[in-house]
C-alpha cells in the first residue's frame, strides 16, 4: 500500500455502512454462501470472501451504469 495512504476497509460515507453490510450478505446469499448466524467470516475461505467482494463490485458497476444511462437499476428480489 502506498505510504501515507489512509484507505482501509471502511465506508467513505459513514451512513452508508449499514446498507453496504446488508448488500454484502445479500450477495453472499445470491452466490450460495452461508454465513453463520453470528456473522463471523473468520472460518470462510478467502477465495469465497473474495468472490463476494467481486460480485459486489460487479453489481455496483451495473447499478452505476444504469444510473448514468438514465434507467433505473433492475429490481432484485431477495431469496
Amino acid at each position: 500500500m502506498a505510504r501515507g495512504s489512509n484507505t482501509g476497509n471502511h465506508a467513505v460515507v459513514r451512513e452508508a455502512q449499514p446498507a453496504l453490510d446488508n448488500f454484502k450478505y445479500e450477495v453472499a446469499r445470491d452466490i450460495g454462501l452461508r454465513i453463520p448466524d453470528d456473522r463471523y467470516w473468520g472460518e470462510i475461505p478467502s477465495r469465497q470472501c473474495g468472490a463476494v467482494g467481486g460480485h459486489m463490485v460487479r453489481k455496483m458497476i451495473e447499478m452505476a451504469e444504469e444510473s448514468l444511462a438514465g434507467r433505473p437499476a433492475p429490481r432484485r428480489t431477495g431469496r
